[in-house]
């Protein structure tokens, strides 16, 4: 019990420090220069969230069809997809002055509705996915399946919506 409390600790410990760490990096006014290479970035960024979306998918599928390996497999390159999104996502702002967006009439409500919603579940997400994958990889299927109930859906919708912010932004990276 008392390493399942340290473990417990640890995930709201990162669940705190990821995004704050990310806040706080993305926020530093002055730019680090890392070179031109950080100008692909978003879009290796937006073809990660859609191998994400699509990994997610496949993991939802396999437990479906009770193909477990097939689904911790896919479920593991999610989780790997997400953590490289998260670096270059990194990279990329403290490189690069921040992309406006300059779309108009109706579009320009939905982006930033799809934007903002994308960012605060984003967020809120983190907790929810390492409770997963701990619960997962203990093969504490009861607590994982009460976690995932909320994290799989909300972890799809801050991956497809970024595929669509990416898709919407794109026209307007220098």
């Amino acid at each position: 019990m008392e390493a399942n409390k340290k473990n417990d600790q640890f995930i709201n410990v990162l669940s705190v420090a990821i995004p704050v760490a990310v806040a706080v990096l993305i926020g530093i006014q002055t730019k680090i220069s890392l070179g031109q290479w950080t100008k692909v970035l978003p879009h290796v960024i937006g073809l990660l969230n859609s191998t994400t979306a699509l990994s997610l998918v496949i993991g939802l599928i396999g437990v479906k069809s009770g193909n477990i390996g097939l689904h911790r497999k896919a479920m593991g390159a999610a989780f790997a997809q997400g953590a490289v999104f998260l670096v270059l996502y990194i990279l990329y702002h403290i490189s690069n002055a921040s992309t406006p967006f300059g779309g108009e009439g109706w579009i320009r409500p939905v982006y930033y509705f799809l934007l903002i919603s994308h960012i605060v579940l984003s967020i809120g997400v983190v907790r929810l996915v390492l409770k997963a994958v701990y619960y997962g990889l203990t093969n504490n299927i009861v607590a994982h399946k009460a976690v995932v109930k909320w994290a799989y859906p909300i972890w799809l919708y801050v991956s497809v919506s970024g595929v669509i912010v990416y898709l919407l932004i794109s026209p307007y990276y220098v």
